[in-house]
């Protein structure tokens, strides 16, 4: 063993942030292991507006984020929808710094010794060994959960299994997100009723039944920040760009000419000056967009590191490709591609990663099979919970899963159309997540938490996944965390009328 902590937080999410500072905080020695050179996740990654859900329930160390970025600017706190990315950065760093927190870059855990239920040792791919009194898995993929042999899911269930109404493959219905009808799915064009050769940005399928479980993980993408500065950075043509990968894109700005629907690009990327110094964060708004809906994001979280790092470039050059396809293929009307020219990338953002973000947005991977499952009946009906260490609020937010295609049975025969599944929002009230999401059964692993792939269902995880919360749940593990490293007992038994009790007094909203 080479280096030994309190408490071991893997992930600089922000959720990890959150943990190593709260577990400083409350007197444990620190170490936080982050796989790439950079702190914040999303938060700091691309993910400048912040979705936040009824503010009520915003306490804690979010709301401490949040009024020292508006101190950062100089303004009231919810001015901007939220920080630049170097200033989420800037004020993340500034916290580990003051906590005092050992932060180790490079260190992706590759191996985990458990002996009795209990991680003892983490092996990094730089071969440092670190004990651990407990570890706190706060990463996006729960990796260190998997490799500790804790149960977890992957993808959608089916509706049975938890009795949810919106579990499984979704009923496909109209949207902005959907694709317009008849757009052919084929490359070639083969005679009716043949299946012929999918086009890039397709998924070959076929869909399941609706309400069946599928294994289905919503769409990734990359959250760029754009700029009208003058000094910005043009898109350029990237030395792979394929044409054939944007087929399906011409042919969609062809139907909609065809059936006169009007369409701009802000409908495209969200291209609204919402962050400081007139910079945007770019969404995926339409059914065209940064998310990848080939069925990449369903490989991801089961890949080896090799297959990720490849699964992330696709998802990189997609976004490159995306913005030059839109500002420049003669395909696309000529008043989109004069707005997305008026942007580019700023130049003082993501420096050392070409100016796009160095986060992937994983918006959901594995998933605990822990003391207590959260399920879309909790957070639907708002249900309190004895053990509650934060209130979540925001919408069910499945984006959406797959583009895939399907027969539709005219009178002339089938004819072959372009469908996008999944994307689903269902308003909620604020509802409680309990500690028994982010703790292990006991018989699985007695000295780990996991803030960020917790213990959900499909749909549940849907709403609970924005940064806010993220963060919150972070807190609540970063002081977990040391009251059983401080009381010498598995984190089962922490005592969560005590840890409620600082999550109060830190700000923490556990009731409305």
């Amino acid at each position: 063993m080479t280096l030994s902590a309190d408490v071991v937080v893997h992930g600089a999410t922000f959720a990890g942030v959150c943990a190593a500072v709260a577990a400083a905080g409350a007197g444990a020695s620190v170490v936080l292991l982050e796989p790439g050179r950079h702190v914040g996740g999303m938060t700091s990654g691309g993910l400048g507006y912040t979705d936040l859900g009824d503010l009520r329930v915003v306490g804690g160390m979010p709301a401490r984020f949040r009024q020292e970025v508006a101190d950062s600017y100089g303004v009231p706190v919810g001015t901007y929808a939220g920080p630049e990315p170097h200033v989420a950065e800037e004020v993340l760093t500034r916290w580990l710094d003051r906590a005092g927190v050992d932060v180790r870059f490079g260190q992706r855990v590759v191996a985990v010794d458990v002996r009795d239920a209990r991680i003892e040792e983490l092996t990094t791919v730089t071969g440092e060994r670190v004990g651990a009194g407990v570890v706190v898995d706060a990463g996006y993929e729960g990796d260190v959960m998997a490799l500790a042999g804790v149960p977890y899911a992957v993808g959608r269930e089916d509706r049975a299994l938890h009795g949810e109404r919106f579990a499984g493959r979704q009923e496909l219905a109209p949207g902005r997100h959907a694709m317009p009808p008849w757009v052919s799915p084929f490359a070639d064009d083969p005679p009716p009723g043949v299946v012929g050769r999918v086009l890039p940005q397709v998924r070959p399928g076929p869909m399941v039944d609706v309400g069946r479980g599928d294994g289905g993980v919503m769409s990734y993408g990359y959250r760029v920040c754009l700029t009208t500065a003058a000094d910005r950075l043009p898109f350029e043509r990237r030395a792979g760009y394929d044409e054939e990968y944007w087929e399906l894109g011409r042919r969609l700005f062809a139907q909609w000419r065809r059936t006169g629907t009007e369409v701009v690009a802000g409908q495209l990327l969200g291209l609204e000056p919402n962050l400081p110094h007139g910079k945007c964060d770019a969404n995926s708004l339409g059914p065209l967009s940064l998310s990848v809906l080939d069925g990449a994001a369903w490989e991801y979280p089961e890949a080896s590191p090799g297959r990720r790092d490849e699964l992330r470039r696709h998802h990189l050059h997609h976004a490159q490709d995306l913005l030059w396809f839109l500002s420049h293929d003669p395909a696309v009307p000529a008043h989109v591609r004069a707005e997305v020219q008026r942007w580019g990338l700023p130049r003082d953002e993501f420096a050392d990663t070409g100016h796009l973000p160095h986060q992937l947005y994983v918006r959901e991977a594995r998933r605990m099979l822990g003391e207590r499952v959260l399920t879309e009946h909790d957070v639907v009906a708002g249900r309190r919970q004895h053990d509650v260490v934060a209130l979540g609020s925001y919408n069910l937010d499945v984006r959406e899963v797959q583009r895939t295609w399907r027969w539709v049975h005219e009178f002339d025969g089938p004819t072959p159309t372009v469908v996008t599944e999944g994307y689903l929002s269902v308003p909620v009230p604020p509802y409680a997540i309990g500690y028994r999401s982010i703790v292990p059964r006991y018989d699985d692993c007695t000295n780990l938490l996991v803030p960020v792939c917790l213990s959900a269902s499909h749909v549940a995880f849907s709403s609970v996944r924005m940064e806010v919360q993220y963060g919150m749940l972070g807190h609540a593990a970063g002081l977990a965390a040391a009251a059983a490293v401080a009381g010498g007992r598995a984190v089962q038994a922490v005592d969560v009328a005590t840890l409620q009790d600082r999550l109060r007094d830190a700000g923490q909203v556990l009731a409305l």
